[in-house]
């Protein structure tokens, strides 16, 4: 009989399911996904989206006129995929399969082929549609290019332990070296549909849920989504869902080795002229140090480090959603972060409200907007 180890259990925000509640995994998928594989966008200008992600952290493995490819230093497949079109997107997420039998069951279930990824990237991938139209791939056999050199991390003094004598502490002001994806946060209308669409396909397991205050009893809004390895710890989250009145991008978070990488690579941003969104500070779901920032074409990127790490016996914690709820320590969550300064993504989104609500086929209604609202004002 398997013990499940509650994490949760006395934090100060939060606590467990109740009965009847959403279970936050499948007990039959069809598959389960081994980890987050890349992120894939369209983007006009690919010499300006190449000088960000230098500066950001990336190595480049191919760039071309029309195609670019961003790797970390960990061993791997690039984490970043940026192709040149008129308009920039999103255009979907890959996620890496135990296995090639896995690949044939997918494509089984999904009615779809098998395809060859091509040489940049080498093996073979099944592609589908989850309900809020986010492409989603499934990848096996892609090439894994060697570790790079990786960042030196720090040398602590605290109160018991010397680790540094006759020595000074002078992390560089330079990119954060990312080291890998950590995870895509997207915003759906079709939220739980989407969200048990990933848990039965990709065999996917809910660390965490958030609920608007006063509406549990209407359901999660917000899951933080992590692999299941069985007793191998993964990441807290590889995949975030929230509801939203639009299908869409929210961020997508890539590791750095330590606080001081971070910070000072922030520092660094900041001397190039790059916007900081939020940060630094300590989220509670997943536990990240967490710094965002805007790219030139306005997506919201984060460097993370110290995140949790679950294996499959943590059950799903349940969270009411507070913009004051999103950290631990560090600044208030800023209008940017949260979707509310005024300007063009603003407009957007108040538009995407208007025509959500007009609609009936999706889960964003008036008691969502009025839940929304009040997550805002907190």
């Amino acid at each position: 009989m398997t013990v499940t180890h509650d994490v949760h259990e006395g934090l100060h925000a939060d606590e467990g399911a109740l009965p009847g509640e959403h279970p936050g995994r499948h007990p039959d998928p069809v598959v389960k996904v081994h980890d987050i594989a890349w992120l894939e966008f369209d983007k006009p200008d690919l010499v300006r989206t190449a000088a960000f992600a230098v500066d950001f952290g990336f190595v480049p493995t191919l760039q071309t006129r029309d195609e670019l490819h961003l790797r970390g230093a960990l061993p791997g497949s690039p984490c970043v995929i940026v192709r040149r079109a008129n308009r920039t997107a999103f255009t979907g997420v890959a996620f890496r399969a135990a296995d090639d039998a896995d690949l044939h069951t997918l494509a089984a279930e999904w009615g779809r082929p098998v395809e060859p990824l091509g040489d940049a990237l080498g093996g073979r991938a099944v592609t589908t549609r989850e309900p809020s139209g986010c492409r989603v791939r499934v990848v096996a056999g892609v090439t894994d290019w060697p570790g790079l050199p990786l960042q030196d991390t720090r040398a602590f003094n605290v109160a018991r332990t010397i680790e540094r004598a006759n020595d000074t502490q002078r992390p560089p002001r330079a990119p954060a070296v990312v080291e890998r994806l950590g995870h895509v946060v997207l915003q759906s209308t079709r939220y739980l549909e989407s969200l048990n669409w990933y848990l039965r396909n990709l065999g996917l397991i809910v660390s965490d849920f958030l609920y608007y205050p006063g509406q549990r009893d209407r359901g999660p809004v917000m899951s933080f989504i992590r692999c299941d390895r069985a007793t191998e710890p993964a990441d807290h989250h590889t995949l975030a869902l929230t509801l939203g009145p639009a299908d869409r991008y929210v961020h997508s978070a890539y590791q750095v080795c330590d606080l001081d990488a971070l910070a000072a690579g922030g520092e660094f941003l900041t001397e190039r002229g790059y916007h900081r969104s939020w940060g630094v500070g300590r989220h509670i779901q997943g536990s990240q140090i967490f710094d965002y920032w805007r790219d030139p074409d306005g997506f919201l990127v984060e460097h993370f480090t110290d995140g949790d790490r679950f294996d499959d016996t943590v059950t799903a914690g349940w969270a009411p959603m507070t913009a004051s709820g999103l950290n631990q320590w560090g600044p208030p969550a800023t209008a940017d972060f949260l979707g509310v300064k005024p300007g063009k993504a603003a407009l957007r989104e108040f538009a995407a409200i208007l025509s959500s609500l007009r609609e009936s086929d999706n889960e964003f209604d008036v008691h969502r907007l009025l839940g929304l609202m009040k997550v805002a004002r907190s």
